[in-house]
């Protein structure tokens, strides 16, 4: 996997080592996350706040929890309490029962805003026109900081539509940050196992990989 990065990496004249894996355990026994862990693996992305709390205790310290699926707000004070980062922030209201519940706690919890660049209906996150004022409000929470944008590929397209879609999301970040509201060097949470090259490629900081891994779920 991490030669598979590395050459993605490459390919696009980027500088190695930048990107972080983040290995998708949603389905995953706390077994197989202790064999990742002891592979070398840290970063775990799991997509159910209730799976989530029955996991984490089993599996141990040493791993560091990425929320990636969608949450819903009565669910925030538990998501701040288990996960080091979230990368599903899609609304004002889920940001503002974040940064409240991560400031009770007294966190800082870095956030991204998910954007639906594929204008898939069964997707969550904002549309591309309404991202900049997500993060300006991510910005402006106390209890957060803005790590920047996530999106899912599209269902269809192929490598094409993939490529479309992350391209946009980078486009999305460079013009936050030619507007001042997050600094340089924000991420770009985009790219799973069909297409976590793809993404590396147009500017990936975070990929999120699931069955590669760990093979198909279930």
């Amino acid at each position: 996997m991490a030669r598979r990065i590395a050459r993605a990496e490459e390919r696009a004249g980027r500088a190695p080592g930048l990107v972080r894996l983040i290995a998708v355990s949603k389905g995953v026994p706390a077994s197989a996350v202790r064999d990742a862990m002891a592979a070398g693996l840290v970063e775990f992305g799991e997509s159910r706040v209730q799976e989530a709390e029955s996991k984490i205790p089993l599996v141990g310290p040493g791993a560091r929890w990425h929320l990636i699926g969608h949450l819903q707000s009565n669910k925030a004070k538990r998501a701040v309490s288990l996960f080091e980062e979230i990368h599903s922030i899609d609304s004002a209201r889920l940001t503002e029962e974040v940064g409240r519940r991560a400031l009770d706690a007294g966190r800082v919890v870095p956030c991204y805003a998910e954007v639906n660049t594929s204008g898939d209906a069964t997707k969550h996150g904002v549309r591309p026109a309404e991202a900049l004022d997500l993060l300006r409000r991510l910005t402006e929470t106390t209890g957060i900081r803005a790590a920047g944008l996530m999106t899912i590929g599209p269902l269809e397209g192929g490598a094409d539509g993939a490529r479309a879609s992350f391209r946009l999301l980078r486009r999305l970040r460079d013009e936050a940050v030619g507007a001042g509201v997050v600094p340089e060097g924000a991420g770009l949470s985009m790219g799973m196992s069909g297409d976590f090259e793809i993404a590396v490629e147009e500017g990936a900081t975070v990929v999120r990989v699931g069955s590669t891994l760990f093979g198909p779920e279930g």
